[in-house]
């Protein structure tokens, strides 16, 4: 961990930098054209621009930090949804309305959507879930709903954050693996995961997969509500028009997921049992800008090593811990996208990891291939 002697909480106000895309949405919404594009440009490469100018923030605020101190830093996660939600829905009901956009334009301003959905949305979404109160997990539900990705809940909290790093974890991409296997396989495997960890906590209870305990009647009923809304604000036009910024919102998660955990593996003890998690089992970075853009997503060693601790109070890690990625998570995203860069750019760091971490490890042929036994007892 940084050894900094400043323990001073950062400031809130950089963290609400996200709330600047909604009148960007507004904005294209009403003029059409290329407008769409000022969401991107902001998301992803003013970000970057800024990451290289502002450098890294390797300062560790004191984890002990009352949450009544965090009333400004939460209040963007809570506020979140009621904005996604009229960017959504005000945006498919104006543009089916006015019809002065044409299909081009309307699929170029809700590609940007998406970009919001999903760089920041799924985002505050994740803080949400890992929250005690009632509120911040029912708006984290919401915001997941939103883009038809419901399960994520279950499959994050129930498996990932258990077995990452294991073969049990569906988003822990593979050694060599590129970007789009790994996306399709997650596309097929994390609903089949998520509904499997549900019904064997609910069969330890003895009870049956249909009982009204299992969340997914509720993924469900508001996925369902969802559509239904976007069917009536804008006809199918309009419910394609949602289903598609829901693609684009999955894809950012998923890429997101991808680069986080990219050929770490936790190791394997024998009979089925791994290590503790540690910070060295994620990619650690600790960028300026997109973590400000991101409420410190990019400090993700820490959040696994201590998921319950809130965006403004995680950690940052050395090398001595914790593997860094070279760039913001922008960047990385970008690279991840064309896999042959994407090996040139991180296969040696993972090597470089093995050989730090797990010197005595000599065969690395079932981890790179996800065949080393599932964990026991992992639901």
């Amino acid at each position: 961990m940084s050894d900094s002697p400043n323990r001073s909480l950062p400031s809130a106000a950089p963290f609400w930098m996200s709330a600047l895309m909604i009148p960007l949405v507004a904005l294209a919404a009403i003029k059409g054209g290329m407008w769409w594009a000022l969401l991107p440009l902001y998301a992803w490469y003013l970000t970057t621009v800024l990451d290289g100018i502002l450098g890294t923030n390797d300062e560790n605020p004191d984890p002990q930090t009352e949450t009544a101190r965090l009333f400004w830093h939460r209040a963007i996660t809570i506020i979140w949804f009621p904005l996604q939600f009229a960017a959504i829905f005000g945006s498919i009901w104006y543009v089916r309305a006015t019809g002065h956009l044409s299909g081009w334009e309307q699929l170029g301003l809700f590609f940007g959507i998406g970009v919001l959905s999903g760089s920041i949305g799924i985002v505050y979404a994740h803080e949400l879930l890992h929250q005690k109160t009632a509120l911040e997990r029912w708006l984290g539900d919401l915001l997941l709903a939103s883009v038809l990705y419901s399960h994520f809940r279950t499959e994050h909290l129930l498996v990932h954050h258990s077995w990452v790093s294991t073969p049990r974890d569906a988003v822990s991409a593979r050694y060599n693996e590129g970007f789009y296997r790994f996306f399709i396989r997650v596309l097929a495997d994390g609903p089949r995961s998520a509904w499997r960890a549900e019904t064997r906590m609910l069969a330890r209870a003895r009870r049956s997969p249909w009982d009204r305990r299992n969340p997914f009647w509720r993924y469900a009923a508001l996925q369902l509500g969802m559509l239904a809304l976007a069917l009536i604000l804008g006809g199918w036009a309009g419910l394609g028009l949602f289903a598609f910024q829901a693609f684009i919102a999955v894809w950012q998660l998923e890429l997101t997921n991808y680069v986080e955990h990219y050929g770490l593996s936790r190791k394997h003890l024998g009979d089925g049992r791994y290590e503790h998690i540690l910070p060295r089992h994620s990619w650690n970075a600790s960028h300026k800008a997109s973590n400000w853009l991101l409420i410190n997503l990019q400090r993700h060693s820490d959040h696994h090593y201590k998921p319950d601790r809130r965006f403004p109070l995680l950690q940052t890690y050395g090398t001595d811990q914790a593997p860094q990625l070279p760039r913001g998570y922008p960047t990385m995203t970008f690279i991840a996208m064309v896999p042959p860069m994407w090996r040139r750019r991180m296969n040696p760091r993972v090597r470089a990891w093995r050989k730090q971490f797990y010197p005595e490890i000599t065969d690395w042929t079932d981890y790179n291939r996800g065949t080393l036994p599932m964990p026991r007892n992992a639901l």
